[in-house]
């Protein structure tokens, strides 16, 4: 299947999503938003498809955001149609089925840091740049709350939902927010290193271990 704004390739069983807008840091619109729903529907069906990998493309970016330009033009119904795709996306990592893995580096803001959050599994890089700046204009994303207080803890989700703060993933390596947090050349091969490990579990077993994640 083809796509306007991703990468997906398979190797050994393993999907990697890239997310392709490095003019832009991968920022996320409508476009990517669609193609993102559309690409984790084909590989959730795919039986030739144990483990899917998300990165963004450059060096520059996993996702810096939402795009600009679409919130130039935000008003009431478009803002209530974005973030009913943005958590439809979420929803359908946490729905896949399968192990989903994020590969992260440079920015990873807004919806990059969420869709960071969402993943199974997540390595990035020690200078990755993470945080909400968005709250300062449109304030804390009500929606996604729950889930800030439960992966980030609610000291440092009331920081970055209150603040707009925008920290490095060095600051919380401690607090073992992500999986894996390593120097930015590593990222890639840590995410496969990752990502076979995972392929090598009972896909039944992936399937209810995920369900009974998304229970609690």
């Amino acid at each position: 299947m083809d796509y306007r704004t991703l990468l997906c390739n398979i190797d050994e069983r393993i999907a990697t999503v890239t997310i392709n807008r490095p003019d832009k840091l991968n920022a996320l619109n409508a476009e990517i938003r669609a193609d993102l729903k559309r690409c984790f529907a084909a590989l959730k069906n795919d039986p030739e498809v144990d483990v899917v990998i998300v990165t963004g493309a450059g060096e520059k970016a996993f996702v810096a955001g939402a795009d600009i330009a679409e919130l130039a033009v935000l008003n009431g119904e478009t803002g209530r149609a974005m973030s009913s795709s943005g958590q439809g996306v979420f929803d359908d990592i946490e729905n896949l089925g399968k192990p989903v893995i994020a590969a992260v580096n440079g920015y990873a803001l807004g919806g990059g840091f969420e869709m960071a959050l969402m993943t199974d599994i997540s390595v990035i890089a020690r200078d990755t740049r993470i945080g909400m700046p968005a709250t300062r204009f449109l304030g804390p994303a009500l929606g996604s709350l729950h889930m800030f207080f439960y992966r980030l803890g609610p000291v440092l989700a009331r920081r970055l939902l209150l603040t707009g703060d925008i920290i490095t993933a060095a600051d919380v390596e401690h607090l073992g927010v992500f999986t894996d947090t390593c120097d930015t050349a590593s990222v890639t091969a840590r995410a496969r290193y990752w990502a076979e490990k995972a392929a090598k579990m009972p896909a039944d077993g992936v399937v209810i271990a995920k369900e009974a994640f998304r229970l609690v």
